[in-house]
């Protein structure tokens, strides 16, 4: 599942958007050019996968980066192919 969520291009974006800093939906919506239902809809799938996590200030809903995404692939003779998913320390 972590690679089916991960492959979208839309959530690779807010993925590197929240890897710079913690944002409300508002700001990702802004920076990314998407409608607030796609926003929700992206971000959902990744808090759901624990990718991200929020959190709630007022009226606005604010996320943060949970895990450090790591992927190797290698050619022969190793043909390596590593997903992993770890929380950042």
């Amino acid at each position: 599942m972590l690679l089916e969520v991960i492959g979208s291009k839309k959530r690779l974006m807010i993925l590197k958007s929240l890897s710079r800093r913690e944002m409300c939906v508002s700001e990702l919506m802004d920076e990314l050019k998407m409608d607030g239902k796609s926003a929700k809809y992206h971000l959902d799938l990744l808090e759901k996968c624990g990718l991200v996590e929020s959190r709630v200030v007022g009226k606005r809903k604010y996320y943060i980066l949970k895990k450090e995404i790591k992927l190797e692939i290698s050619p022969p003779p190793y043909r390596k192919f590593t997903l992993i998913a770890v929380d950042k320390e």
